[in-house]
């Protein structure tokens, strides 16, 4: 057994290798379809010695059959708002939104189309800070920004105060949003969802 898994091991290092040019002449080509079964028959394998494998990793007390439970702080949270816990433990919006402040925050898809909270910029590497309330003066540029990124008390001197908006931004860029938009409509935002956690 411990022979034939090191031949089926070795044909594929070999053919990897042929694939990447570190191989010599080609081997002429097996059909796709049941070629790893197909190695094994060479080696001397019986039908049956398959079947045994495939049993034993099926029976091994390793693999659990049912799924974990998901533990609750709370017994009052009803099942719709468990899965939309275990959902957004981990997840990206896709797409991502930005929106003002009447918009509601979190998890954005096609379906709740949520403006994200987690946004980071891939070109400064830096977390986009959010601010409900607050339009961007016309007079802000980038060292601005560059000088005074994450410190509010800086910050304010360019905040003008406007309901329902959301002035966002991260040591190189900046906007101000009324209105729910999808952030592949600014191509020049360099900003991705940095994920969610809970």
């Amino acid at each position: 057994m411990a022979d034939e898994l090191d031949r089926l091991l070795d044909e594929v290092e070999r053919r990897l290798c042929q694939r990447h040019g570190g191989g010599g002449e080609e081997e002429p080509a097996m059909a796709k379809e049941g070629r790893s079964a197909k190695v094994l028959m060479r080696a001397g394998s019986s039908e049956e010695d398959l079947d045994d494998i495939i049993d034993e990793i099926c029976n091994d007390s390793s693999f659990t059959k049912t799924p974990p439970k998901l533990k609750s702080n709370s017994a009052s949270l009803t099942p719709e708002r468990n899965s939309v816990v275990v959902q957004a433990h981990g997840k990206r919006c896709c797409p991502v939104y930005l929106g003002g402040s009447l918009s509601s925050s979190g998890i954005g898809t096609n379906i709740s189309k949520r403006t994200c909270d987690q946004l980071r910029c891939t070109a400064c590497d830096f977390r986009v800070s959010l601010f409900n309330d607050y339009v961007w003066d016309q007079s802000c540029d980038y060292l601005f920004f560059r000088n005074n990124m994450p410190e509010l008390s800086k910050l304010r001197a360019k905040m003008i105060k406007k309901k329902g908006a959301r002035a966002y931004a991260c040591q190189c860029s900046w906007r101000s949003i009324d209105e729910l938009t999808d952030l592949q409509t600014e191509p020049q935002l360099r900003w991705v969802c940095g994920k969610h956690t809970e």
